[in-house]
Parts: structure tokens; C-alpha cells; sequence
């Protein structure tokens, strides 16, 4: 059959879908798509793939595809990050039979994404993008989609969003945001960007963000015309979001686990879901927390997820007539809702950007503040110093510019150190290379070999007439 495009393949291949569960990196994982689905979700996006690693890497395909696929779990968008339009085309045919469509990452804004040149990071490069989409439109048998970022200006997105339509991009997912909007500075969705972008392309468009429950969704499609709503963190607190309803946390908490045991994933994905859907109950039993964290094991996370269910139902039971929600949230904390991020105004103490918190029992604030990590890192190691002036000085390879080997001769590190010595067939005692010593020893291997090979020259003695090896054996009988 003729590969769809555009509306055709929204409507046909993917159901007309406008509740979408987005990418998130080990979060959107194969359990947590098929809870989505039981409430609401109508299409889901796999957790991002490194093009280049799925690639060379079998087990990574297996791990994070192919073992994480049902006939439940259709229709399904792969999702990849990559900046080398081969790499993505390689990565795109080994995964086209296991989905509906090939999402390219563009939207990603984290440090990784940077140094890793990839995401949001991608934004300026039009020329490589417009390659990478070419290609695997023209290969791929399914569709190729993309997720972007917003830029600042209303004309530079619509212009970035019409290149991708005529590179051959068939879907694109605009999160309203642009890559500086992250971490405790996101700021609201600029839902005027998405509005721009739909009027100016032939594809379909999903929006996201500033999504955090079914209203939303309506006033979203309702404001920008697009096909269909996506959301992330506001499915992570609540996935029954796409149904319009706010049901007990331990409701959701339970079902999830039941997938889990039937289709297994990490457990760290699995205690990161219970860390998000028990945020607010956990807000009031805070030393339940300690015990989520350190469990290390799928019963360990049940039996802490049926202590704060058993908690909550107590807290319901002490519950006042008129009493209205801490916090100022919408509803009471045992109930599956959205949770704002605070602002760096809301954090810091002085209205600045965020702090990091103290040590217990100190001031904080001042120079000698840790780290929360850091902090339980001195717990175990109370010896163990943070102080960077106390920190050994390393001597920089003349290469690369990584700590070298103390003892090399070519003052590199051992990476750099071993390339110099196999091409130069020398040693480096100093990083135990020993290149120019093992030749040596070949070629003395090889003469010896060569020497035991050669014919033996009989003694004289040993010619005598008629005798084994005389001198008529040995030279045969020309003599005769």
C-alpha cells in the first residue's frame, strides 16, 4: 500500500488521535503507555532512542523496542534523537515494522541534548534537518514526524515549521515553549505560537503544553484549531487527565502495578511514576519518601505504595465537613492532580534563582552549601570533602586535554597514549602499551620458526658407503 501522508495519515493510520501521550525519556515506557490508553490516551510516543546506539547496539533494541511492544499498544510513534541523516535512516528502518510512524526530537532542551548536539539544540540547523527529513521520507516506509520547539518570533517558527512540512515531515508536535523555557524558568505555553504554526502548514498539528487536565485540552484545540493535545507532566500526575477525572492516587498507583508485573520494566521508572503520582501525599508523609527511595524491589515499592494508600484513607476518615485543601491545591493530596512547578521567585529565598539546600543543622545560603546529593553522599562517607581547592590537580593530556598518565612517555592520556603507540610501534611502560615490545618478539618467533623449517646438513661422518645417510642417499643417484 501507498505510504500516507498529512491528514490522511492522522485521520487513517493514527485514529483521528487528539489525546497523545508524549515522549518522555524513561517515562513513557510500555506499562505506563498501556495505563495511559485504559484512560483516555488514544495515541502514545515510545520514550526518546538514541539513533546512533540503537544502531550498533542489539540489546538496546531489544531492551527499549522490541520487547516493548503489543498489539495493545497501537497506534505508537517512535521517537528519535539524532543529528546524522544516515544514522537516523539506519535507526528508522530497524524500528518502521515495530510502530506507525518516526518521530525526530527536536524539542529536547537539557544539558545532554546539548553536548550531545541534538533536540532543541538542532533548531538553527536548517540545512541538516531539511537532509535528514529528505531521507527518510524518501526511505522509510511509514511516516516521518517531528516534535519542535518554539523560537521567540512568531515568523521564525512559522518559517522552521513550513521547512520541515516541505522537507517531507507529515506530523508536527509544537510544545509551546522555547529551549531556554526549562527546569524552574518554563514560564507559561505560548499557545499564539501553535495558533501561527497551524494557520501556516497542510499537516496536522498537536499542541503542548499547559495542559493539566481535560478542560485545558478543549480550551487548547479550541484556541489554536489544532488536531490534537499533548501532554506530559500533567499525565504523569494524573493519567486519567483524557477522561476528565481526578480518581484516588492509590487507584492508579495499584492498576499501574498490576501492568508492571505483566509487562516488567525498570525499577526506577517504576519508583520515579509512584514519586509522581504520590507527590502531594508524600508533601504530608514526608518520611515515606525515605522509604520509596531506598526500596529494591517491585514488592518493596508495593508494600510503601499500600502504606500511604492506608495513611491517605486515614486522613480521609479524620476529614472535617467545610474543610478546604492545604496548600492551596484543588483538591485534597490523596487525589490525582496537577502539580505546578514554583518559579525562582517561588524557591528562593531572595527572589533570585533557586538555592541549593543546606547542610542539616547549617545556615545555608552561604559559600559551604551542598547539594541534597551531596549531602547524603557525606552521610556515607563522612571524611569526604566537597571543598574544590582540596581537590588533587590533574596534569592535562597534550591531546584531548584529559587528566594524562603520570608515568607516560608521550605525556597523553591512555586513550590518546595508545593510538600514538600502535602507530608508532612503540611502548609506554607507564600505561602498561607494550606495542613495539610484542612486535619484537614476533619477528624473533618467526626466525626461530624459519631456522627449525630449514633442511639439516649431514655430518661427515655419517656419509659412509651404504650406510643411512651416506653420501649417495643424500645426493642421489646422479653419482652412480
Amino acid at each position: 500500500m501507498p505510504k500516507l501522508q498529512g491528514f490522511e495519515f492522522w485521520s487513517c493510520t493514527l485514529g483521528g488521535a487528539r489525546h497523545v501521550v508524549a515522549p518522555m525519556v524513561d517515562q513513557s515506557e510500555l506499562a505506563w503507555r498501556l495505563l495511559s490508553r485504559r484512560h483516555g490516551a488514544q495515541l502514545c510516543y515510545t520514550p526518546m532512542l538514541h539513533a546512533q546506539v540503537f544502531v550498533r547496539d542489539a540489546n538496546y533494541r531489544k531492551e527499549n523496542l522490541y520487547c516493548e511492544v503489543c498489539p495493545e499498544d497501537r497506534p505508537l510513534i517512535v521517537q528519535f534523537c539524532a543529528n546524522d541523516p544516515e544514522v537516523f535512516v539506519q535507526a528508522a528502518l530497524l524500528a518502521q515494522d515495530h510502530c506507525d510512524a518516526i518521530d525526530l526530537n527536536l524539542g529536547c532542551p537539557q544539558m545532554i541534548a546539548k553536548r550531545g548536539h541534538y533536540g532543541a539544540f538542532l533548531q538553527e540547523e536548517w540545512d541538516l534537518l531539511q537532509r535528514m527529513i529528505v531521507l527518510a521520507h524518501e526511505r522509510l516506509s511509514v511516516p516521518v514526524t517531528c516534535k519542535i520547539r518554539v523560537f521567540p518570533e512568531i515568523d521564525k517558527t512559522v518559517r522552521y515549521a513550513q521547512m520541515l512540512e516541505r522537507a517531507g515531515c507529515q506530523l508536527l508536535a509544537v510544545h509551546g515553549r522555547t529551549k531556554e523555557q526549562k527546569g524552574p524558568l518554563p514560564g507559561p505555553a505560548s499557545w499564539e505560537h501553535i495558533r501561527a504554526v497551524r494557520k501556516a502548514v497542510n499537516i496536522p498539528v498537536f499542541a503542548n503544553g499547559n495542559i493539566q487536565c481535560l478542560r485545558d485540552v478543549e480550551q487548547c484545540i479550541q484556541a489554536t484549531g489544532v488536531q490534537g493535545v499533548m501532554s506530559a507532566e500533567g499525565n504523569l500526575h494524573n493519567p486519567a487527565l483524557f477522561e476528565g477525572r481526578s480518581p484516588a492516587v492509590w487507584e492508579l498507583a495499584e492498576e499501574y502495578l498490576e501492568i508492571v508485573r505483566q509487562h516488567p520494566c525498570p525499577l526506577s521508572y517504576v519508583r520515579a511514576h509512584l514519586f509522581k503520582l504520590w507527590h502531594h501525599p508524600l508533601q504530608v508523609h514526608q518520611h515515606l519518601r525515605e522509604e520509596l527511595a531506598k526500596v529494591k524491589s517491585l514488592e518493596g515499592v508495593s508494600a510503601v505504595s499500600r502504606e500511604l494508600k492506608l495513611r491517605c484513607q486515614e486522613d480521609m476518615s479524620r476529614q472535617m465537613e467545610g474543610e478546604k485543601p492545604l496548600g492551596g491545591l484543588p483538591f485534597f493530596h490523596w487525589v490525582c492532580q496537577p502539580y505546578i512547578r514554583p518559579g525562582p521567585k517561588e524557591g528562593g529565598k531572595d527572589g533570585g534563582t533557586c538555592s541549593k539546600r543546606a547542610l542539616e543543622g547549617g545556615d545555608g545560603g552561604g559559600p559551604d552549601v551542598l547539594s541534597k546529593s551531596k549531602q547524603k553522599k557525606q552521610l556515607r562517607n563522612p571524611q569526604k570533602t566537597f571543598d574544590p581547592s582540596l581537590k588533587p590537580k590533574y596534569a592535562k593530556c597534550d591531546q584531548c586535554g584529559n587528566p594524562k598518565g603520570n608515568r607516560c612517555v608521550f605525556n597523553l592520556c591512555r586513550g590518546c597514549c595508545k593510538k600514538r603507540a600502535f602507530r608508532e610501534t612503540a611502548d609506554c611502560p607507564g600505561h602498561g602499551l607494550l606495542f613495539k615490545t610484542k612486535l619484537e618478539k614476533s619477528l624473533a618467533w618467526q626466525r626461530d620458526q624459519s631456522r627449525l623449517q630449514e633442511p639439516q646438513q649431514p655430518g661427515l661422518g655419517d656419509l659412509g658407503p651404504g650406510g643411512p645417510g651416506s653420501f649417495s642417499e643424500v645426493t642421489g643417484s646422479a653419482l652412480t
